[in-house]
């Protein structure tokens, strides 16, 4: 299929000699002797031009005025101007509006042919950039929150009002592995900033010494080995969206320094003396409780109420079992298209053994686990010998019971893992410290410390 090209020129003679000409270069070309005539051209024939060739003054206005009036409805098509007397007002005008180029009359075919091929790559750049954006838009809706529980209903609708509202900073709470990166995304790609850029940033992964660098940027010679400037991630993020996952984990020096750039949104690189000015919207996530880290003095309160104009808790996947029957349909899908697999069946066995599981790595876990199932697959039906869950959590007391399931595959961090073990402990023990600590061999005192440290309720001894 050919590419539009189409032409507005008064003068009869040279506009058909450019239309002839550029036919034989393989363009379809729509021709338009003035500006009324370009209107129709476009709103009456629905034509799509990749490049727009168009005399600067027309008898029924100038072209500058119709280019500013068509951005919206053009926004992927390239302008080049023709004008018999140049005019700089006219120039810098173009160009502030987006054009392509400028030329003076007359002009060679052999150089105007070269900056139309020059313009249509540029707009064949800006659409499929556009076309990779909308697949993101299309990924990243609020279906593809996936679940059928009341609780997962409720989230959903929380999203889809979000979108709508261009909010300064959120903070999502849950578990590791609940999805808290899939509803930042889901945020970011289905509101106003969709077309800009996220940035994410893990702040537990990248040690306290480097982070603020990492997120605020440096100039040339700010510490050995600056050999050059850095833009910061903030920067980075101008106009779109910063994701700040873990921000329970920021250095309390660092959260100070966060606090003065969320709330003026601007802030100085390290090493410069000038200030950095940025529109971006924050989103941080945290599996931790913000509330309390602030009371212990971990956390700035200030920081704290600034973040959180808006919040959004995950529950975990032990509160939402019945989401299992949506997502791991989903899941089994996914894993088939990546490792050629066709899993079709999926066992009552199966079902009974992923709906009595606790899920303490969550929906992450889960994905695992199915990712695990299908590579190990031999057939069409999915093989309930490579789950390896427990059918049920282990009773509270009982020697035949006297171990856990802990998941080893990446899914849960130390934290994570410490505790589910003070959880279990708890529970067997009907949530009494004394109980629990002598299970684990160590002193009330350890155990009391470490029950607070995870915000586990225990029973007052």
């Amino acid at each position: 299929m050919k590419d539009t090209l189409l032409i507005i020129e008064d003068e009869a003679l040279l506009g058909n000699e450019l239309a002839r000409f550029f036919s034989k270069q393989q363009w379809e070309v729509r021709l338009a002797t003035h500006l009324t005539n370009a209107r129709q051209l476009l709103n009456e024939s629905q034509i799509d031009p990749l490049v727009i060739l168009s005399d600067m003054n027309l008898p029924d206005g100038n072209a500058l005025d119709f280019l500013e009036q068509s951005k919206t409805s053009l926004p992927n098509s390239e302008w080049i101007f023709l004008t018999g007397y140049g005019s700089v007002t006219d120039s810098v005008r173009a160009l502030r509006l987006g054009a392509y180029d400028f030329i003076e009359k007359p002009c060679g075919l052999d150089r105007l042919n070269m900056l139309v091929e020059g313009a249509a790559r540029s707009a064949r750049a800006q659409r499929r950039l556009l076309q990779e954006t909308s697949q993101h838009f299309n990924r990243y809706t609020t279906d593809a929150l996936v679940g059928r529980s009341q609780k997962t209903k409720a989230v959903r609708d929380m999203l889809k009002q979000l979108s709508n509202v261009p909010f300064s900073s959120l903070v999502i709470t849950g578990e590791t592995g609940t999805g808290k990166g899939l509803i930042t995304r889901i945020l970011h790609y289905s509101g106003s900033r969709a077309s800009k850029p996220l940035v994410e940033l893990n702040c537990a992964a990248i040690p306290k010494d480097l982070l603020e660098s990492e997120l605020f940027g440096y100039e040339a010679g700010a510490f050995t080995g600056a050999k050059k400037r850095h833009r910061g991630l903030l920067e980075q993020a101008d106009t779109g969206t910063i994701f700040l996952d873990e921000i329970g984990e920021m250095d309390l020096n660092l959260q100070g320094k966060l606090l003065k750039a969320v709330e003026e949104l601007r802030f100085r690189r390290l090493g410069s003396e000038t200030m950095v000015e940025v529109d971006v919207q924050i989103i941080t996530a945290t599996n931790r409780d913000l509330l309390q880290q602030v009371k212990n003095g971990q956390f700035r309160e200030d920081l704290y109420h600034r973040l959180s104009v808006l919040n959004i808790h995950i529950p975990p996947l032990r509160e939402r079992l019945e989401d299992l029957r949506d997502l791991v349909p989903q899941f089994v899908a996914d894993c088939n298209i990546k490792s050629g697999k066709q899993i079709k069946i999926i066992p009552e066995t199966v079902w009974e053994q992923l709906e009595t599981y606790d899920w303490p790595g969550n929906i992450r876990e889960l994905r695992n686990i199915i990712e695990r199932c299908i590579l190990l697959a031999e057939g069409d039906a999915f093989p309930v010998q490579w789950l390896q869950l427990p059918n049920k959590r282990p009773a509270i007391s009982g020697a035949e019971n006297t171990g856990m399931y802990i998941p080893l595959d990446g899914t849960l961090s130390l934290h994570d893992i410490e505790k589910l073990v003070l959880q279990e402990a708890l529970l067997r023990a009907n949530n009494n410290v004394t109980g629990a600590a002598r299970m684990l061999r160590a002193t009330r005192e350890t155990m009391r410390y470490r029950v607070q440290k995870h915000h586990l309720k225990y029973d007052q001894d």
